[in-house]
């Protein structure tokens, strides 16, 4: 390589290192911070314990691991020795059975054993019995009075009969003794070679297991054969023996060599003790000898040191904490402050990461968890050519909740409405809160119809009553749906089509799902232009007011106005009430625009005083959103305080299904409202299906004739009938009763014949500007009023 010059620039690398040394001024800055004793003590604390404990962890690490090895090794060492044993003892009981096999087939007698017991051929008959039957089963000599005279059902003797093998019972206990046996076994041929009975040999189980030291596998060891049919033929701890039970084979008996057996620390599964246990297969035999050492034995001592080093460690931590503690109290302080800090931390830091991907009131997934479940949903589709849905859901009527039975009862919705939304689903979809009374759910793997099966199956769910604060409430939901691909190919795409969907199902009256369509989405543009502008529209100073002049019915004269909101939109121009009031009731944005209007008829309607014009009132429209709006009572106060205006000159109207909603609660906001002088109108009377009964709860002034009713008043009977039974029960209630859209003479004509106590309509006056409507008024106190006259 060549070496670098002064004229040579750097290297990446060279730079990179330069950046690791400190200077002159870090370094003395570090030394100083060092060196004052709430770091300096700290520190010295932390690398005399930390040498300390490390020193003591590691013994008792040494020692543990050394004797967890002993055990290891002292258990392959006791199953190599029982395996010898066994081995040597079970090939003796085969040859003593291969011994008479021969002896019978050979010379052809049955009565052999006494003979070879006579020249102490067989084993001693204290420890072992040998026995022969015949073909049937009968046991025809034995070297002691047998404890089964008959085998012909045992399992050993039909197997005996089909081939030629050493046979191992399984245990069984002595009726006589009460003690665990095990029977071994051969088959006897006659000359041409067919079976003509069994050579067997019982011997006590106990006799395999009678090698069993205390002093080498404790009073919790092991020691135990084990069958290949999972049986244990016996098994031995402490001084329990028993025999019959059950194990997994495979599992105690590792596979392959016994050479590369391990020892393993395991629970044993047929008493649950933790042992070092230890199994070797045997060689012809279908037989397994186990070791098992107690690991609390084994581990006795070291335990005991463990517990010894310990308390030394901790005596002598606690001498180094005090004596430093004293020294340097000041950074123990600081040390503990700081992992209070440390800890809060944390807390907050688990706190936030939940609070990040589930929303905490419902425990459902949040925005941000269902936008990650969302793009790899869609990542899913996409690679496996599926279908998934988005479904969008809004409730109707839950800010009503709230402001009628308080935030608690909303909570307790919005976590009822949580779970009835999860039932509705199958494990395999997602439901999400976004916030609010905002719900979302993800449809994967879809099937024919399933989307809108879910739709309706929520719809039902949500409609069934809930019982909120003691009250039984109804709610209903609006759905938009989007799905993928047909509507869009990412995460933000399809969450934007099923709310635009939602909307529609909210325009298409509520309580019902849409699918998303591009029509949609041109009418869903509209509507977030209008919201859009609606929130700027007072900022920018465009609305403004017109008024309508309400007539009376035989003179003709100007009794009162209404206030009509009017919307300059600088780009769309004038934008209907119609299109813009429903965005503003669903936004919230209707309650400042409404003390907007309020406030600004207030003043317009002293501003006319003021220009010596007479006192007349003036009729506002307030919206649910306005009149269920908790400081509705307090804004209107402050409002008629700082223009001036006498109460009794401003008239408030609401539609009839408005009042309708919750009696209880709008009686208390009209009696309110009464209180404080204001009148109060039913417009649009005749649509809400209200009772007199219950009419007559309210403090009413005024009930409009809704206008549909007046449209075919001159020709249509039923409207006549209508509009008479409603101009009569105003008279009964004691009510000024208003006809609303009047436009011709004869629909005035018939008022005036019924005697309708006021009108308003395009008949005489259309809605103007305040400065025109200031004329009108002049020119009516110039000429004295008459209808004629007064028509433009």
């Amino acid at each position: 390589m060549k070496p670098s010059t002064p004229s040579d620039p750097p290297s990446e690398h060279a730079t990179e290192r330069s950046t690791w040394v400190p200077d002159a001024t870090t370094l003395k800055r570090w030394l100083i911070n060092t060196s004052e004793h709430h770091v300096l003590f700290p520190v010295i604390a932390v690398v005399v314990l930390t040498v300390f404990w490390w020193t003591t962890l590691t013994l008792i690490e040494v020692e543990h691991t050394a004797a967890r090895q002993a055990a290891a090794s002292s258990s392959r060492e006791l199953v190599e020795t029982y395996e010898a044993q066994v081995v040597r003892a079970l090939r003796e009981i085969d040859q003593t059975l291969k011994l008479v096999k021969y002896e019978y087939e050979s010379a052809g007698k049955r009565a052999i054993l006494r003979e070879l017991k006579a020249n102490a051929l067989l084993p001693p008959d204290f420890l072992f019995v040998v026995s022969i039957t015949d073909d049937a089963g009968q046991v025809v000599e034995s070297t002691r009075p047998p404890e089964m005279d008959h085998a012909a059902g045992q399992e050993f003797f039909a197997m005996q009969s089909r081939a030629d093998t050493v046979w191992v019972s399984r245990p069984w206990k002595s009726p006589a003794s009460k003690e665990w046996k095990l029977q071994f076994s051969r088959r006897l041929n006659g000359s041409d070679g067919k079976f003509v009975g069994v050579v067997m040999i019982a011997v006590d189980a106990a006799y395999f297991v009678s090698g069993y030291e205390p002093a080498k596998l404790g009073q919790h060891g092991v020691l135990g054969i084990l069958g290949a049919d999972g049986v244990f033929r016996v098994r031995r701890s402490g001084d329990a023996i028993s025999a019959g039970d059950t194990a997994d084979y495979a599992a105690v008996v590792p596979a392959g060599n016994a050479e590369d057996s391990e020892t393993t620390l395991s629970s044993n599964p047929w008493d649950g003790m933790r042992r070092y246990t230890s199994a070797r297969q045997l060689y012809d035999f279908p037989l397994a000898v186990i070791v098992g050492l107690s690991e609390d034995e084994q581990l006795v001592a070291t335990r005991e040191n463990r517990r010894t080093y310990l308390w030394r460690a901790t005596l002598g931590s606690v001498l180094v904490v005090l004596i430093l503690g004293l020294l340097g109290r000041m950074s123990q302080q600081l040390t503990l402050s700081r992992r209070r800090a440390v800890k809060e931390q944390i807390a907050h830091a688990e706190r936030v990461e939940y609070l990040a991907y589930h929303d905490g009131l419902t425990t459902l997934p949040n925005r941000s968890l269902f936008s990650k479940l969302l793009g790899q949903s869609i990542n899913q589709a996409q690679r496996h050519q599926r279908q998934l849905a988005v479904l969008f859901l809004d409730l109707d009527r839950f800010k009503q909740v709230n402001d009628t039975l308080g935030h608690e009862a909303g909570d307790q919705l919005l976590q009822e409405v949580a779970t009835r939304l999860k039932a509705c689903l199958r494990n395999s979809d997602t439901v999400a809160r976004l916030g609010g009374d905002e719900f979302v759910v993800l449809l994967g793997e879809l099937e024919d119809e399933y989307v809108a099966t879910v739709a309706r199956k929520i719809l039902t769910s949500i409609a069934r009553p809930f019982v909120l604060a003691g009250q039984e409430f109804r709610v209903t939901a609006s759905i938009g749906i989007s799905t993928y691909p047909q509507d869009g190919l990412d995460e933000q795409t399809l969450t934007k089509n099923a709310d635009i969907a939602m909307y529609k199902a909210k325009e298409e009256g509520k309580n019902n799902f849409q699918f998303y369509s591009e029509k949609l989405n041109a009418n869903s543009l509209e509507r977030l232009t209008l919201e859009s502008g609606l929130r700027h529209a007072l900022e920018f100073e465009e609305f403004q007011l017109d008024y309508q002049a309400k007539r009376d019915t035989r003179s003709g004269r100007i009794t009162g106005m209404e206030a009509l909101l009017r919307w300059k939109h600088p780009d769309l121009g004038t934008v209907a009430p119609l299109q813009f009031i429903p965005v503003a009731e669903e936004t919230g944005l209707i309650v400042p625009i409404g003390k907007w209007v309020l406030k600004t008829a207030c003043l317009q309607n002293v501003a006319w005083q003021n220009q010596g014009l007479p006192p007349l009132s003036i009729a506002v429209n307030l919206t649910a959103r306005q009149f269920f709006d908790e400081k509705l009572l307090a804004d209107l106060t402050a409002i008629l305080a700082q223009t001036g205006m006498e109460a009794s000159l401003l008239e408030l109207e609401f539609t009839e299904s408005l009042l309708m909603h919750d009696i209880e609660k709008t009686l208390q906001i009209l009696v309110g409202l009464k209180a404080m002088g204001v009148r109060i109108a039913i417009d649009d009377f005749g649509t809400g299906y209200s009772s007199l009964s219950t009419l007559k709860q309210f403090p009413l002034d005024t009930v409009k004739i809704d206008r549909s009713f007046i449209r075919d008043v001159a020709g249509d009977t039923e409207d006549k009938n209508l509009t008479e039974a409603i101009i009569a029960m105003g008279r009964t209630l004691s009510l000024t009763v208003v006809a609303q859209g009047v436009e011709t003479k004869e629909q005035a004509d018939f008022l005036r014949l019924n005697s309708c106590d006021e009108f308003q309509g395009f008949y005489l006056n259309k809605p103007m500007p305040a400065d025109q409507i200031a004329d009108l008024l002049r020119t009516q106190s110039a000429v004295g009023g008459g209808p004629g006259q007064l028509s433009s």
